[in-house]
């Protein structure tokens, strides 16, 4: 049976802690509480659904932008409804992040319900608003 000379005992115990060092950091960082490392990141990608929410408060808040800028809404309208559409875009965001980068299906409805009452709330304050009638007497009137 072979023994270990002091000098290799010493080489096989630093070699030991080489290797493991980076490991236990890594785990270590990974179980941290309470710290930045908690913060999710947003996510890197987005589904279908995801994207079409996105684009459809990008197409809301730039009719409300268009709407203002042609003078059909007074700017403290204009301003309320980019609030609310904001207000949207950053529950979509908080709920895709809590989701791994996907709305469930009842919060996207929720979601979409609730664009399309900005969406509704433009049209009408705009005078673009669903119109009602079949113009037999005289014309159309906006709904809202």
């Amino acid at each position: 049976m072979r023994s270990f000379a002091p000098g290799t005992l010493r080489t096989v115990t630093l070699t030991a802690l080489f290797i493991t060092a980076p490991f236990a950091g890594a785990y270590a960082a990974g179980h941290h509480r309470g710290s930045a490392l908690d913060e999710s990141a947003p996510p890197a990608f987005y589904g279908p659904r995801e994207r079409s929410l996105i684009d459809q408060i990008q197409g809301v808040d730039k009719g409300i932008a268009d709407a203002r800028e042609a003078e059909t809404i007074a700017p403290a309208q204009a301003q309320k409804l980019h609030m609310r559409a904001a207000h949207i875009s950053r529950i979509a965001e908080r709920t895709a992040a809590a989701n791994h980068g996907r709305i469930p299906a009842p919060q996207y409805r929720q979601l979409l319900r609730r664009l399309d009452n900005v969406d509704q709330a433009l049209r009408v304050d705009s005078g673009t608003g669903f119109l009602m009638g079949d113009g037999a007497d005289g014309g159309h009137y906006p709904n809202g």
